[in-house]
């Protein structure tokens, strides 16, 4: 007899989800038994550790990852970090167990009571199967619609009792299935795109982060260069999509309203790829376009397309469309954009170490393929003008900005992307959310090179506060933190580094081993 349990891993392996994240329970344990030898189980201490490795591994992968938590208090653990999936347009194919059928009406302990709902609106898809017989074709469709653009996270509540039922007939097709998406425009929209962008006087390009998502970096490029624009990355970045030491590069526009029109005034047409329109975030109102400036938004996401403010948008694949207008546009005879220069060291008054010149070091010393997952929130601003990234998926930040991020997502796009080395840039006081991904590191022996810059406050907050003229407000420290001790806790090797010469020989020590390391650095406060 062909069961629910085994027809599942049947369709799992067919679609390659053979990594699995998780943190059992007592309602997992039926779906684990007999767990296949060809499967790899990645555990996390906490789920909100477990989401966010899931994250990192699916969005340097491409692919989609399955996650097992744990009935609705795993769910509740891990829905912090699911907010970044969703707004990162992460393909995340989420588990959790249920009681068994019988015993989900009384409320029994561990019953997910309406557990579709739960983890809603932050998944594209939320089930329940109604039966034990529509499990496998419920994950199916799980996997299949966090994979269809625009991708997401997906959400199944399958009580445990199912695994050992007897499969429907006719299971075997699920596994076998594909469902692919076509999206290019059509030559009209296209030829209509490519008649205003050649027509503007002084077009910009805005680019977000599902560029970097479908690796069309390099015809970002191209475009920019065939009409000398200068390209910006979207406020509130989540990934890198163009090449940072490009001459047409300018760097990240802030994420308000009055900050990207002022910045953008000297443009006439604004073409925005892959980004909403636009993610704000402090509030500063003003005029959403600079006067006499039209906007284009080309994206994967319908909703991204309704709700923007302004603008005229076309839903489709970036690619594919990038691609089409490399080859459609007319090449502009306008001077290529002059590259801005680079910053000047920060000076070394002998206290404590200023963020800038840690990321002197680490772009001096890293090698050129390294990914960077950051979540120093304080510090995005020196990190993006002090950093050179040049190829695909060399960035990674909390999209929502819902910390516990970074030390998880680093563990994850680090098994992920072997052949390239992950360092994790992350902030004292966003470690605490996710430190328990540091075991994890340690178990698996997965060598990502963890920073933690240690100010000993909530940097952004503090800035903030400032902004919202609220400097008296509580609960903005974090004395006392020893991260050393706390990694060498969870089997991580760990050096605090003081200075600068410090720095370099603990960071050029642990690039040159194949196992995790943690750098404490004390540093000074800075502002976004």
């Amino acid at each position: 007899m062909k069961t629910v349990h085994s027809a599942a891993y049947d369709i799992l392996r067919q679609h390659g989800l053979t990594t699995i994240f998780g943190n059992p329970g007592s309602n997992e344990l039926p779906f684990l038994k007999g767990f296949p030898e060809d499967f790899r189980y990645v555990l996390g201490l906490h789920e909100g550790a477990v989401v966010g490795m899931a994250d990192g591994y699916a969005l340097a992968s491409g692919q989609p990852t399955f996650v097992n938590l744990h009935a609705a208090a795993g769910t509740g653990n891990g829905m912090g970090a699911l907010t970044n999936a969703w707004y990162s347009h992460s393909p995340l194919v989420i588990t959790a167990g249920q009681q068994v059928r019988s015993m989900i009406g009384v409320e029994a302990m561990l019953a997910n009571v309406d557990a579709a709902q739960l983890p809603k609106p932050l998944v594209k898809w939320s089930h329940e199967p109604a039966s034990a017989q529509d499990v496998p074709r419920a994950l199916s469709q799980a996997i299949h619609a966090a994979s269809l653009p625009p991708r997401g996270p997906v959400y199944v509540s399958i009580p445990y009792d199912d695994w050992a039922c007897e499969a429907p007939k006719g299971v075997e097709h699920l596994a076998r299935r594909q469902v692919a998406s076509a999206g290019l425009a059509s030559p009209a929209q296209v030829q209509g795109l490519c008649e205003r962008l050649s027509a503007a006087r002084n077009p910009v390009l805005v680019l977000g982060p599902d560029v970097d998502g479908c690796g069309a970096n390099g015809l970002a490029v191209q475009l920019a260069e065939k009409l000398r624009m200068t390209a910006w990355v979207a406020p509130s970045a989540s990934r890198c999509p163009f090449p940072t030491r490009h001459a047409c590069f300018r760097g990240v526009l802030p994420a308000s309203i009055a900050g990207i029109s002022r910045c953008l005034a000297e443009h006439d047409l604004i073409l925005v790829v892959g980004a909403p329109v636009f993610r704000y975030h402090q509030y500063a109102p003003g005029d959403y376009l600079p006067a006499d400036c039209q906007l284009l938004h080309l994206t994967c996401d319908p909703g991204e397309a309704a709700r923007a403010p302004m603008g005229d948008a076309l839903v489709a694949d970036i690619a594919l469309t990038l691609e089409a207008l490399v080859a459609g546009v007319t090449p502009s005879e306008r001077p290529m954009p002059v590259a801005l220069p680079q910053p000047e060291p920060v000076a070394d008054d002998g206290g404590l170490l200023h963020p800038e010149t840690v990321f002197e070091l680490i772009d001096r010393l890293a090698p050129a393929n390294a990914i960077y997952v950051k979540e120093s929130t304080s510090t995005v601003g020196a990190f993006w003008r002090r950093i050179a990234m040049r190829e695909p998926g060399s960035y990674f930040f909390p999209a929502a900005g819902g910390l516990g991020f970074g030390l998880p997502a680093a563990v994850g796009v680090q098994l992920a992307s072997p052949e390239r080395r992950v360092i994790g840039i992350i902030g004292d006081g966003s470690a605490n959310y996710g430190i328990t991904a540091l075991w994890t590191a340690a178990q698996y022996n997965i060598p990502v090179v963890f920073i933690i810059l240690k100010n000993g406050t909530y940097g952004a907050l503090r800035w903030f506060a400032d902004v919202l003229n609220v400097s008296d407000a509580p609960g903005l420290d974090v004395p006392g933190l020893d991260f050393c001790a706390i990694a060498q806790g969870y089997g991580v090797q760990a050096v605090q580094a003081q200075t600068g010469a410090e720095f370099a020989r603990a960071f050029s020590a642990a690039l040159a081993g194949n196992r995790p390391v943690l750098i404490e650095v004390p540093t000074q406060t800075i502002a976004p």
